[in-house]
């Protein structure tokens, strides 16, 4: 992206930023509840490979690395020490990674099978990791050394590292077995019988590694957003450093396949390529060509109430998913079954239940951004 050491802007909030942060929620909203019979690009990828549904998380924590950026330099500017960050990046970590065990547990709350990982401990665990670093050093090439400590350090782990009782990937098992793999093999023996899929995890504890690659490319992002380059400079360097990461991850995945499960070296690449693109557009709409108006509500009703939204979408699903309106039939299910599976063909009816449920979840936060009240953990 260039020197990214020149002479920082003022910082601001960045109103593109928002706006794709909603519609990246919105869809996070609409792909873990599309009904029962999803066309492919609104389901995950089963194992290798990458779907757009892929994308959505990584998108996340890149775009909460950008704001990090943003949002500590600003607070410095105002006069907070950094004792005073370190304080509140404990705080909203904990915080985090509690309302993850809420999300995880509602309505019932299995004590005894209560799935540890998560979607918000992820989030969590990315967060405190960047903010650390970040309150370490605002030097690009240190922010470069770890991400290449994270992504080249995990890639050896997963290729060179023999798994305990089965033996050396790509000799004695597959490389990338479902199962057979590091990352399995230590989410097995940290937490026995309360992984999302019985024998791995989506979330696993050492494909947070990566994970932490994926915001500290989204802070380089945010630093260079903060130099003194023209908006338009800006916006050309997001591009190319866009297209370098597809490049660069899909030329990585012939021999470390994407894979969302592991979280993988080169689905961390390949995500942020499609992240800085999605950035580069919304930042030349709405930062260099201004084009502003009523059509960004929507989203940013969502982008600023990310955490938020995020929540009380994954309560009301539980909750439609706990609640029986007959022995074995869900209210979800009912409800699908009596209007949305009569739409034909029946991805366009899987796609409406989305849609609606994504609808139904953006009342409530449109109350609270019609009265000004932005959450903030």
């Amino acid at each position: 992206m260039g020197n990214m050491n020149a002479q920082p802007s003022a910082a601001r909030r960045l109103v593109s930023l928002d706006v794709l942060r909603g519609l990246d929620i919105a869809f996070m909203i609409a792909v873990n509840n599309n009904g029962e019979a999803a066309y492919r690009p609104f389901t995950h990828s089963p194992w290798n490979g990458c779907t757009p549904t892929d994308v959505v998380f990584p998108a996340f924590i890149f775009m909460m690395g950008v704001s990090l950026v943003f949002s500590f330099s600003a607070r410095l500017a105002r006069g907070e020490s950094k004792g005073s960050l370190l304080g509140h990046t404990i705080r909203r970590f904990v915080i985090l990674f509690l309302l993850g065990l809420v999300v995880n547990g509602f309505p019932f709350f299995p004590l005894h099978t209560l799935r540890i990982y998560g979607v918000l401990q992820r989030i969590a665990i990315c967060f405190l990791f960047a903010s650390l670093l970040e309150l370490w050093t605002t030097s690009v090439r240190s922010k470069v050394a770890v991400l290449s400590v994270c992504l080249v350090g995990y890639w050896i782990l997963m290729r060179y590292v023999p798994v305990p009782g089965y033996g050396m990937p790509g000799h004695a098992v597959p490389f990338m077995d479902q199962n057979r793999n590091l990352v399995s093999w230590i989410d097995r023996r940290l937490f026995p019988g309360r992984l999302y899929v019985g024998t791995r995890d989506p979330e696993g504890l050492l494909s947070d590694l990566p994970a932490i690659g994926s915001a500290v490319l989204g802070m380089l992002t945010g630093t260079w957003l903060r130099t003194s380059r023209s908006l338009r400079q800006k916006c050309m360097g997001m591009l190319l450093a866009g297209v370098v990461c597809l490049l660069s991850g899909w030329l990585w995945s012939l021999w470390f396949p994407l894979n969302k499960n592991l979280w993988t070296s080169s689905f961390v690449l390949f995500t942020a390529g499609w992240s800085l693109l999605a950035l580069s557009l919304f930042y030349w709409m709405i930062e260099v060509k201004d084009w502003t108006g009523s059509w960004m509500t929507f989203w940013l009703v969502f982008g600023t109430n990310a955490i938020t939204a995020y929540v009380f979408s994954e309560l009301l699903s539980s909750t439609v998913y706990a609640i029986h309106v007959a022995p074995k039939v869900t209210l979800e299910h009912w409800c699908y079954v009596r209007t949305f599976a009569y739409i034909h063909p029946p991805g366009i009816g899987s796609l409406t239940y989305s849609i609606c449920f994504v609808l139904v979840c953006w009342l409530p936060i449109l109350a609270l951004y019609r009265r000004k009240i932005f959450i903030k953990i």
